[in-house]
C-alpha cells in the first residue's frame, strides 16, 4: 500500500479501490470509450444520464434566467388561476404568442409547469412551490446582483473581481461603518433576508421548542422576523432583537404594528464592537455566521456566551455542510455566493462546535430540522 496526500495535506493509504477510481477515470475521459459507452445497451442508460448531468451543468446559466423570466412575468400567480395556452397567457405577459409559447415549453422542461392537452399549460409541482415560498422568488430576482459578480469566477476567487454588487448590496460589508448605516441603506438587504426567513423560522421552532424560555434575545436579528415567529409560538416569551440601530429601527415599527411592542423591544448596537445586554435565557443566531470571518464569529460567540446565564441555550442557525462530503448549497451556492459577498463561508457541524466550545459553551448537540438543505440547528448550553 502506497502513501499519497489526503485532500487537505495529510497522508492517506492509496490501495486497489484507488486503482480502480484512476482506471475508471481514464476510461471516461477517453473518446472512443464514451462513443462505445453511449451505444452499448448495458452502459447507454449511464452514459446518456452523465451526459445529460455534464450539459445541465453547462447549460446552468440559461436555466436560472428562464426562472427569472419566469419570475418576473408572474406565470406562477397567473396559472394558479387554471390551465391557459400560450395564446390565451401572451397580453398578460406582455409577449408575442410565440415567446410566451417558448416560455412555457422551457419552463415546463424544467419541471414549473405541465401540459394539460390542447396546448394548455398548468402549474406542476415546482411552479407551485413558489406561490407558497415568496423568500424563493425574492432570491430569485437578487440574483442578478451575483451573476454579475460570477461574470469572471478566476478573477474573484484571485480576488482580482474589483467593485463587487454584492458587497456593495451587503450592507454589512464595511463593519468599520456598519454602525453608522441608515435606514435606506440598510431596508434592501433586511427586506431580503425578511422574505427568505419565514421557512426557517418554522423548521427551527417546530425542532425546538421555545415555550420553556422567558427571554429570548435574536442576535442579527434583522427587522424582527425570526422574534416576531417565536413570540407567536410562546405567547408567554419575551423577545429582544438585536441588530445595528437603522435596522432596530425596522424592528421596532414591526413590533408596533404587530402590537407586541409590551412583550417584545428591538435594540439598535454593533454586536462586533458593543456588549450585548443581559437577561435573556436563550439566544439566537439565525444566519448570522456564516457571514463572516473565523475571529469575528469567534467574538460574537464569546460575547453571547457571556451575556446567557449558566445553563442558558444558544440556538445557531444557518446553512451548513458535510466535513467529508462537499455538498451543493453549502460548498457551492454558498461557497460562492460568500466569496462573491466578501466575507464569511459555509462552515461545518465539527467546525462550529469547536468554535462554540471555545466561546466556552458546554455542550453542543444538533437538533434535526425538516428541511436541512435551508437550514441546520445546533443547541449550545452555557
Amino acid at each position: 500500500m502506497v502513501a499519497r496526500t489526503g485532500p487537505f495535506g495529510g497522508m492517506a493509504s492509496r490501495g486497489p479501490l484507488d486503482t480502480l477510481r484512476d482506471l475508471r477515470i481514464r476510461l471516461v475521459s477517453d473518446p472512443w470509450f464514451q462513443r462505445f459507452a453511449a451505444s452499448f445497451p448495458l452502459t447507454r442508460w449511464i452514459a446518456r444520464r452523465k451526459g445529460q448531468a455534464l450539459f445541465d451543468l453547462c447549460a446552468g446559466f440559461v436555466y436560472s434566467q428562464i426562472l427569472v423570466a419566469f419570475v418576473r412575468l408572474r406565470v406562477a400567480e397567473r396559472l394558479a388561476l387554471g390551465p391557459r395556452t400560450a395564446s390565451q397567457l401572451a397580453a398578460d405577459l406582455g409577449l408575442q404568442v410565440d415567446a410566451a409559447s417558448r416560455l412555457l415549453r422551457a419552463a415546463c422542461a424544467l419541471g414549473l409547469v405541465a401540459e394539460r392537452g390542447e396546448g394548455a399549460y398548468a402549474l406542476a409541482d415546482l411552479g407551485a412551490a413558489l406561490l407558497g415560498n415568496a423568500g424563493v422568488s425574492e432570491m430569485v430576482e437578487h440574483h442578478a446582483a451575483l451573476y454579475a459578480d460570477l461574470t469572471d469566477p478566476v478573477a474573484l476567487l484571485r480576488g482580482e473581481a474589483g467593485d463587487r454588487e454584492l458587497a456593495n448590496y451587503w450592507s454589512y460589508a464595511d463593519p468599520a461603518q456598519a454602525a453608522g448605516l441608515g435606514r435606506n441603506r440598510v431596508a434592501p438587504y433586511s427586506a431580503l433576508m425578511g422574505a427568505s426567513l419565514p421557512m426557517v423560522a418554522e423548521d427551527v421552532l417546530d425542532a425546538y421548542s421555545v415555550r420553556r424560555h422567558r427571554v429570548l434575545m435574536d442576535v442579527g436579528g434583522g427587522t424582527g422576523g425570526f422574534a416576531l415567529a417565536a413570540a407567536a409560538r410562546a405567547p408567554g416569551l419575551r423577545v429582544r432583537s438585536v441588530d445595528l440601530p437603522a435596522v432596530a429601527d425596522l424592528a421596532r415599527s414591526r413590533f408596533e404594528t404587530a402590537g407586541l411592542a409590551s412583550r417584545a423591544e428591538a435594540v439598535g448596537l454593533d454586536f462586533h464592537r458593543d456588549s450585548l445586554p443581559v437577561g435573556a435565557d436563550i439566544v439566537s443566531l439565525v444566519r448570522v455566521c456564516f457571514d463572516h470571518p473565523d475571529d469575528r464569529v469567534a467574538a460574537l460567540l464569546a460575547s453571547v456566551r457571556r451575556a446567557l446565564p449558566a445553563g442558558g441555550k444558544l440556538l445557531l442557525v444557518e446553512a451548513m455542510t458535510d466535513e467529508r462530503t462537499p455538498e451543493r448549497v453549502g460548498d457551492a451556492y454558498f461557497g460562492f455566493y460568500l466569496l462573491a459577498m466578501g466575507a464569511g463561508r459555509c462552515r461545518t457541524v465539527e467546525s462550529l462546535r469547536d468554535l462554540l466550545h471555545q466561546a466556552g459553551f458546554a455542550s453542543v448537540r444538533e437538533v434535526p430540522t425538516r428541511r436541512p438543505m435551508l437550514a441546520r440547528l445546533l443547541v449550545a448550553e452555557a
